[in-house]
């Protein structure tokens, strides 16, 4: 069983993203769990380096430990990740949860408008050495229409593209990650010496030319 931890950005009731995540989690395949972070709103303000966090900071940690992947979904205020969203990865880069854990972002909204909020979701998941799986990153712009009574989203687009996203995922848990190509001057030193040429020969008696006379 594949444990994977849905995150909104978002602490609005009727929000996109977490209509969208919850989606996610109604239609998660077979062999996958997928839970919907609910702490968000009530986790308090970081304090760095804090010996003894308050118990809902301690339920997150373990629900990040216990979590075999993250998908987050996030809104963009002031062209950055919203100020709660930020709290609770400062929470988790100063535990340590983060590192070598599995990430991927589901973007609801068109390309353009949440730019600075997935370059700052990056960019603090990589300060906390979590591994970012961009197959498994997928963007479906989505409207609040689409949103049906029960919460779930009904456009059957998100549907198909969460179970792509699903899949990627597990794959990506179960590949090992490639191992980055050496540089010139790592294959310099382990690949085997290319050895001078001798200069070609010329028949007794031939007249040289220029460049191959003694000096």
């Amino acid at each position: 069983m594949t444990r994977v931890l849905l995150i909104s950005g978002s602490t609005r009731g009727g929000s996109l993203h977490t209509a969208a995540l919850r989606t996610a989690a109604r239609h998660a395949a077979e062999g996958i769990a997928a839970e919907l972070y609910d702490g968000l709103v009530a986790l308090p303000a970081f304090v760095p380096g804090e010996v003894y966090p308050p118990a809902s900071v301690s339920e997150l940690r373990r629900q990040i430990t216990m979590a075999d992947a993250l998908l987050i979904s996030t809104p963009e205020y002031a062209g950055s990740l919203p100020g709660s969203l930020k709290n609770l990865l400062d929470w988790l880069v100063d535990g340590g949860e983060l590192r070598g854990k599995p990430v991927a972002w589901l973007s609801v909204v068109e390309p353009g408008v949440d730019d600075g909020a997935r370059t700052s979701l990056e960019s603090v998941l990589e300060h906390g050495g979590a591994r970012l799986l961009r197959p498994a990153c997928v963007r479906i712009p989505l409207d609040m229409a689409t949103i049906g009574a029960d919460g779930l989203i009904t456009d059957v687009r998100l549907h198909m593209a969460l179970q792509d996203m699903v899949h990627a995922l597990v794959r990506s848990l179960t590949e090992r990650p490639a191992a980055p190509q050496p540089s010139w001057q790592a294959h310099s030193s382990v690949y085997p010496v290319i050895t001078r040429q001798e200069a070609p020969g010329f028949p007794r008696g031939a007249q040289l030319p220029p460049w191959a006379r003694e000096v």
